[in-house]
């Protein structure tokens, strides 16, 4: 009995042994995404259960949706080509489930979508990189919005040093696209690293930020948008209406004039915005022509029948262009990829303004109609600002 018990109890210790062995060796940290000296990206996922896994990702082309990945054991893996320095956004498809990536933590919200981030090395992502360098506070602010009917919030950036000095400040104010909110400039476009980096190099002025929430039904992301019944319901044809233009001129300019130390003449205003708020923009500044010195409409252009809601009459709109041209902004700049699918909305407003003799500067960049341009046309454009 005692050599049987023996036998038993050794037995028990090697299978404890084996598994906290095979425990061990499951447990080992799975390195996902790994981003290769040549900027390949190798992504990994531990799963058994999966007959199919795919990643999709924002390096690929619009009509490549997905890539396989390959299972070697339990680890699916895929390795991508070389991929240009950039913010890439991506999730995994597990049988055709979208799932985040477990092993990486830097997970960003997309308008109602999550998505895992990552950064590539090289020139053009030096910018969007959290440095050593004095940083800005960025704020979440309440305010009252008589025009909506509302309070609403939106994030406000203010330079390295505001909290310590009386300085006034120019202030720009930055609008993002349909499905973002006032969370996309900071969280997808990266505008605060971008700012502190451009302000810290002597390459931009110090500068007041506001990022608005430009949806007008709604009174902050849906995170943080209190509970009411009797909200509006969304309405894709009210986000170019003028509703939440007017709002921005009467409600948030006249808060943040108010509230911060800032420069109130057109000289020390910049507004620039991206699809949506690109159409916004335009409408702010037609309507007002001598409210901001410095404009930037970015991937965004000019539609007769636009499906945001906004109908041209070309007489009053001409009669607009004809005021704003001689109300002489400083920078008038429109910016688009060439594969965006809002291209050639672009070349009827170049025309339209060509016409009645607006001057602007025209960039276009590569790729379609994403962060990774607005990021760049950010980059470009501070620089250019309040000068």
């Amino acid at each position: 009995m005692k050599i049987n018990l023996r036998i038993k109890i050794s037995q028990v210790f090697l299978l404890l042994f084996a598994c906290t062995h095979l425990t061990a060796q499951q447990r080992k940290p799975i390195v996902s995404p790994q981003i290769n000296a040549d900027n390949t990206v190798t992504f990994r996922l531990l799963t058994k259960l999966a007959t199919k896994v795919e990643v999709k990702g924002t390096w690929m082309p619009v009509n490549m949706p997905s890539s396989p990945m390959v299972k070697e054991d339990s680890v699916w893996t895929y390795t991508t080509g070389k991929l240009d320095a950039d913010m890439y956004r991506y999730t995994f498809l597990l049988d055709g489930v979208e799932i985040l990536d477990p092993a990486n933590s830097w997970v960003e919200r997309a308008g109602v979508r999550h998505e895992n981030i990552l950064i590539t090395g090289g020139d053009r992502t030096n910018e969007y990189a959290v440095k050593d360098v004095p940083h800005g506070s960025l704020s979440k602010v309440w305010y009252p919005s008589p025009t909506l009917h509302m309070k609403r919030r939106m994030y406000v950036y203010t330079p390295p040093g505001y909290l310590e000095n009386n300085n006034k400040y120019p202030v720009l104010y930055l609008l993002h696209g349909a499905g973002g909110d006032e969370n996309s400039w900071t969280a997808l476009g990266r505008a605060v690293s971008i700012l502190d980096n451009l302000i810290a190099e002597g390459k931009a002025k110090e500068m007041i930020v506001v990022m608005t929430n430009g949806n007008p039904w709604q009174a902050a992301s849906p995170n943080e948008e209190p509970v009411n019944p009797d909200a509006e319901k969304p309405n894709t044809a009210s986000m170019g209406s003028m509703r939440f233009e007017n709002s921005l001129v009467a409600d948030v300019i006249p808060f943040i004039e108010k509230r911060y130390r800032t420069y109130t003449d057109k000289n020390n205003r910049a507004i620039l915005g991206f699809s949506m708020g690109g159409l916004q923009t335009q409408h702010i500044t037609n309507a007002n022509p001598n409210l901001f010195a410095y404009i930037g409409v970015m991937s965004m252009g000019l539609m007769d029948n636009d499906r945001m809601g906004t109908t041209y009459n070309k007489e009053e709109h001409s009669q607009q262009i004809k005021a704003l041209s001689k109300a002489s902004p400083k920078l008038y700049w429109i910016g688009i990829g060439k594969d965006d699918f809002l291209y050639s909305s672009v070349v009827n407003l170049r025309k339209r303004y060509d016409d009645e003799g607006l001057k602007y500067e025209y960039f276009e960049s590569t790729g379609a109609h994403t962060w990774s341009n607005w990021s760049l046309y950010l980059d470009m454009l501070a620089p250019r600002l309040f000068k």
